[in-house]
């Protein structure tokens, strides 16, 4: 194994692993930043290394610019691994890379920052700890912040639209830390009166939108400066971006309050012999569960007691959130894949509700369209009944709309055909979101986070 072998530098037991995504818009070096991540905390396998290696030398890396003394190939080919992604130089799909330092370890979701593929950015969101939306300091036009004659409100630095609909969807999403990392100052002979500019737009932005920031870190991706090691000028004296995600809280699962539970399979266990009680699988959703607990089924509204626990094929007195677990009722109760399992009274079945919608089809929303929605384990059809407004994510106003196009964001009403037990998103991040799909293409067209 070489130099780039696997960090073998024991990790921290009691911190949990972060899940972070990279956002912003395309070719604002993504792709590049997470190469530079792995090569620099030693995450790069020999035999990947020395693939890549040779690939650069035959020219196949040839189209990237190399910092001078770093690798030797273009980082961004760590993580774009579809030959179309490498042919055109863009991220299309979702890349996982894993990672690990003496502090900590990670997985990285390294998202499109295409328009076209949006709908892969809002899948590595789901389920992030954090997101680092890139700011590409190269495309940004910085005579306004030195325009005089500008008044103070004018001299703002106008940001891209991808990136304030990425860090939009990344609010949405409930994402719970969210990073500014502006890059590419290398390119600036003076990087240091740019990079404030750059940062006070992106601080009245995130105001404005009423959002907390995590932190906004000046980096170089290509050379590395600022990524792992922290900058020595006397412009910054922040933590590198690496520190700085070292230090972000996981999302922890919500293990008080209410107890739920999408069910997932219904099983028969048992000896074999005599009665084989129906064993209701599914994973933790929110709170704990113990035997001789009394649950609600959703969305029939029956009740029972929890019988017995198993998890992990062994029997148990309690499970908790964020855990699978087969529950095993003191009644027979007529019970299938999609229902719910919850405390009694805590959820209400609902046949229509008003929800933010995150659009990704190409063909438009509109009110009065039938389509397929998943909520949990379940699959129920819907019609979209109206749209409230969309989302203007320049003013960040909401506006009158009678369709919702392609990424674009508004609030709007469904009518369902069967009633769900849904929970507001800000509360329940698996309760309050489903999947709207298309029934003629089954293509995923949106995501519904209900208010």
């Amino acid at each position: 194994m070489s130099a780039q072998a696997l960090q073998t530098a024991p990790v921290l037991a009691h911190r949990p692993a972060l899940r972070f995504l990279t956002a912003g818009s395309v070719d604002d070096g993504k792709s590049t930043l997470i190469g530079r991540l792995l090569y620099d905390s030693r995450a790069i396998l020999a035999d990947q290394l020395d693939n890549l290696q040779a690939r650069a030398a035959r020219g196949a890396g040839a189209g990237a610019p190399q910092a001078a003394g770093g690798p030797d190939f273009d980082l961004s080919l760590l993580t774009d691994g579809l030959e179309a992604e490498r042919e055109q130089g863009i991220t299309i799909d979702v890349a996982y890379r894993y990672f690990a330092t003496p502090a900590r370890k990670f997985i990285i979701a390294d998202a499109p920052g295409h328009e076209q593929y949006t709908r892969n950015m809002v899948t590595a969101a789901a389920g992030s700890d954090a997101a680092v939306v890139l700011v590409d300091i190269t495309k940004l036009d910085l005579s306004r912040a030195t325009n005089l004659l500008l008044p103070p409100a004018d001299r703002l630095v106008e940001l891209l639209p991808q990136t304030r609909r990425h860090t939009l969807l990344a609010q949405l999403l409930r994402v719970p830390s969210i990073v500014f990392a502006v890059n590419k100052l290398d390119a600036l002979a003076d990087p240091g009166p740019a990079f404030a500019a750059v940062a006070e737009a992106l601080a009245a932005f995130a105001a404005k939108a009423g959002l907390t920031v995590a932190g906004t870190v000046p980096v170089s991706a290509l050379r590395g400066d600022n990524v792992t090691v922290p900058l020595d000028v006397d412009w910054y004296r922040g933590p590198s971006l690496l520190q700085l995600l070292e230090q972000l809280p996981s999302t922890a699962e919500l293990d008080t309050g209410a107890f739920s539970l999408p069910v997932q399979y219904v099983a028969r266990q048992g000896s074999g012999t005599g009665e084989q009680p129906r064993v209701l699988w599914g994973r933790i959703n929110q709170g704990a569960l113990r035997v001789g607990d009394a649950l609600q089924v959703f969305p029939s509204g029956e009740r029972a007691v929890v019988a017995a626990l198993r998890r992990a094929g062994e029997v148990v007195s309690q499970a908790s959130a964020g855990q699978s677990a087969g529950v095993v009722l003191d009644r027979q109760l007529d019970i299938s894949r999609g229902d719910w399992l919850a405390t009694p009274d805590t959820l209400q079945p609902v046949r229509s509700f008003t929800a933010t919608l995150a659009w990704l089809d190409t063909e438009a929303a509109t009110p009065g369209r039938k389509y397929l929605v998943r909520h949990g384990n379940r699959w129920v059809q819907a019609r979209l009944l109206r749209i409230v407004d969309r989302l203007d994510i320049h003013t960040l106003q909401p506006q009158p709309a009678d369709q919702l196009a392609v990424n674009e964001i508004g609030d709007v009403v469904f009518e369902l055909q069967q009633p769900l037990p849904l929970a507001p998103y800000a509360d329940n991040r698996v309760g309050g979101a489903l999947i709207v799909v298309d029934p003629a293409s089954h293509r995923t067209s949106g995501a519904l986070l209900v208010k």
